[in-house]
């Protein structure tokens, strides 16, 4: 099958669509499928990478004044266009659901090909980047979800990365996605240590005090990860912790002012971002917790990630979050926004780490369903129902 899957953003432009959608595409090429891949260039200029079934067309962008290290493609209908009929797809996978969602709808209907929406986020994503007036966010959130109950019925399917939030959807739109998870490459993120020294290699490398718990933070340091709360908790954790807050965004300088200002500077770490490639996945093996307060996953990659890690989760219960996460089996929620509970519950976890680990055993058992070839399996069976749902409307319609 020939697949054009279209993004935002790709690698080397991390985000968790950028991350999803780049390993389905490999797993789509090494799997037999031709696969071209459109998506803002990282660079100033535009530009083709390509490899075995595998090409990458990097279109002409500019940057995203909201995210460090991020791009966005402006008016790409012409150039997607050209792109499409150059490949001539038999299908096309857009992965957002505004501009480049609508341009992979038309040309999907000029070219009378199926077409498939993912749904990395939820109108509550762009809302919280509004300005707090009164009725703001309320209102256009309202206006997002109702152009999103249009919009899903215009697709051929409609994938979301779990079925929680695949329930939200159907809530608020009467329509109910598939659900798919993105994925986990469980041959980086696993239990095993990269090297015998591993973890005394990255304390000395990161500051960290051996021997004494590690709480890690990983992810988006931008606002509507929340990264706030998570230091707030963290200041009430009593007895010897440390932080790890791995990342960046617009919010690292305003974040390390925080922890300052809360007087937990001596015991925080802020190292910037770290590869998933290189230092990432020993990072998870280090720690004792993993603490987000983010309400806004839709998969909650790297919480996964520290999951198959054998890393137990502390988080709130919002979103997609009560789905991955157990109460009690794999970690703990918490009321969104409850920092005297997130503190209890990762003081608890420090205090037990014989039960943490016991925790982050089960952790490792959920995440095997994430496999990456069972991902692009799933998806390979949706582009066959697809295709042959599409022609046969097409029957129907056309005689």
């Amino acid at each position: 099958m020939r697949i054009v899957l279209i993004s935002q953003s790709y690698p080397p432009m991390i985000s968790g669509a950028a991350i999803a959608v780049q390993q389905l595409a490999q797993g789509l090429a090494a799997d037999g499928h031709e696969v071209l891949v459109l998506a803002a260039s990282d660079r100033s200029q535009s530009y083709t990478e390509t490899a075995v079934r595998l090409r990458v067309r990097r279109l002409p962008s500019v940057p995203n004044p909201a995210r460090v290290n991020q791009r966005f493609l402006v008016a790409p209908l012409r150039t997607m266009r050209q792109a499409v009929a150059e490949f001539q797809p038999d299908m096309i996978h857009t992965h957002e659901p505004l501009s480049l969602g609508l341009c992979g709808l038309k040309i999907a209907r000029e070219r009378q090909l199926p077409v498939i929406l993912t749904l990395h986020q939820l109108p509550w994503f762009p809302a919280m980047y509004l300005p707090p007036w009164p009725g703001l966010r309320d209102g256009v959130t309202a206006v997002l979800w109702r152009y999103g109950g249009w919009l899903v019925r215009q697709f051929t399917a409609v994938t979301v990365p779990t079925a929680m939030i695949a329930q939200i959807v159907q809530a608020h739109t009467g329509f109910r996605p598939v659900p798919i998870a993105n994925g986990l490459d469980l041959d980086k993120f696993n239990r095993q240590t990269a090297v015998p020294d591993e973890q005394e290699r990255l304390c000395q490398k990161y500051g960290l005090a051996p021997h004494i718990p590690v709480v890690l933070h990983v992810g988006r340091l931008d606002k509507d990860k929340r990264v706030d709360l998570v230091l707030r908790a963290f200041a009430q954790v009593p007895g010897d912790a440390q932080l790890l807050v791995v990342g960046d965004g617009r919010c690292r300088q305003s974040l390390i002012q925080l922890s300052q200002q809360l007087g937990i500077a001596q015991r925080t770490v802020f190292p910037g971002y770290v590869c998933a490639d290189g230092d990432l996945p020993g990072l998870y093996r280090l720690a004792s917790v993993f603490l987000t307060a983010s309400e806004v996953e839709t998969f909650a990659l790297v919480a996964h990630e520290a999951m198959a890690c054998g890393l137990p989760v502390v988080a709130v219960a919002a979103a997609c979050l009560p789905e991955m996460i157990e109460h009690g089996v794999h970690g703990f929620l918490a009321p969104p926004g409850d920092t005297a509970a997130l503190a209890d519950h990762i003081n608890w976890l420090v205090q037990h780490p014989h039960e943490a680990a016991q925790m982050g055993q089960s952790c490792r058992q959920k995440t095997v369903k994430y496999g990456l070839e069972q991902v692009v399996y799933k998806y390979e069976q949706l582009y066959g129902d697809s295709v042959m749902t599409f022609h046969n409307r097409a029957k129907v319609v056309f005689g």
